[in-house]
């Protein structure tokens, strides 16, 4: 590893604690560096809040030596005014001459109007260190931007034989594959998206609540596909309690309760896309599709998937609904105090 890319590590190791929290922008982390010492250090933090590379230079005490520094940042400084100014002026401003950039901004504001403002300024600018991962790191922003569509998880537990769910229940609570550890980290995974979203047949069996309780970080938004509008008033996906899109065929359907709305798509073919295509309207750069089995096998067959997250029980069904059939390439695999969770990519799926 040479010295370009150790410092773009860093930069990424710094943004990723603005997981869940930065969006819709997206995470960004940023390094100064005087004698090969680094001397300040920032992250986005929150939208609306200063950028990486703003919070890097205010923490140097001594300004005096950014002159003489290098910048490092692991997605290109912005050059246009949104809530905050934008930071290839601050830079230039700064009199810092030396700027490394893991990768370029694929938002249509930025797009290289960032480098070639550094440039023009004079700066000396150096692009595409340690660029895989820094789009690893932004996968959601970037598929958002560049496929105009949210950055698409898969998400099921399935028993030792291959089951999602039993094949008979008494009433509408889930039933438990997977240990309490496991549920903690689906928890986890929510507050780290922007939306999740479920069929009508496992809101009917579970009656679940979609939010965020076993972990610290904001609810997703959460979208119900309920074409016949067969969800009862008192269930918990339609309290009001986080924001949630119920997505039917025929949208007569009005609220009276805040941050509940529902949308209309048709859905006599390509339904995955459609659904696509609503989230992409509604800003949501990530979802994570939790079910059920029919709900699952649509995006799968369609192809709108980047990730599947699979765990996998020691209890046995016999005999049940079945877990969805796909393939993808294998690219982690832990143990959960006896849960095995295997994490998929898709190959099919087109590089951002």
């Amino acid at each position: 590893m040479n010295i370009h890319e150790k410092y773009i590590k860093r930069c990424i190791e710094l943004a990723q604690n603005g997981l869940g929290t930065t969006y819709p922008n997206p995470m960004v982390g940023s390094v100064i560096v005087h004698n090969n010492k680094i001397i300040g250090e920032g992250w986005h933090r929150k939208a609306g809040e200063p950028h990486a590379e703003v919070n890097a230079i205010n923490s140097v005490k001594n300004e005096e030596l950014l002159k003489d520094s290098v910048i490092y940042v692991s997605l290109e400084p912005c050059s246009h005014y949104g809530k905050t100014p934008p930071c290839s002026d601050f830079i230039i401003a700064k009199g810092i001459k030396k700027v490394v950039i893991g990768t370029m901004d694929p938002f249509a504001k930025v797009a290289g109007r960032g480098i070639k403002k550094l440039l023009d300024a004079g700066c000396k600018v150096k692009v595409g260190v340690l660029e895989k991962e820094c789009l690893e790191l932004n996968k959601r922003f970037f598929t958002f931007h560049k496929k105009h569509r949210p950055y698409i998880i898969l998400k099921w537990a399935q028993t030792e034989d291959g089951f999602i769910a039993p094949e008979n229940r008494d009433d509408n609570r889930p039933v438990w594959i997977t240990n309490k550890y496991s549920g903690q980290i689906v928890h986890k995974w929510r507050s780290e998206e922007a939306a999740i979203l479920v069929g009508t047949n496992t809101v009917l069996k579970d009656n679940p609540s979609l939010n965020v309780r076993k972990w610290t970080g904001h609810d997703p938004v959460r979208i119900i596909i309920d074409r016949e509008l067969k969800t009862p008033k008192d269930f918990s996906i339609l309290d009001g309690k986080q924001k949630t899109i119920v997505i039917c065929e025929s949208k007569t359907e009005r609220s009276e309760i805040e941050g509940l709305s529902y949308e209309q798509i048709d859905f006599t073919d390509n339904i995955s896309e459609k659904l696509c295509e609503l989230l992409y309207k509604n800003e949501l750069q990530s979802v994570i599709i939790e079910g059920g089995s029919l709900t699952l096998q649509q995006f799968i067959d369609a192809g709108l998937w980047d990730e599947a997250r699979i765990f996998t029980g020691r209890s046995e069904f016999k005999k049940g609904v079945k877990a969805p059939g796909f393939q993808g390439k294998l690219v982690s695999e832990l143990d959960i105090e006896g849960d095995r969770l295997k994490i998929y990519k898709n190959d099919q799926s087109n590089n951002i």
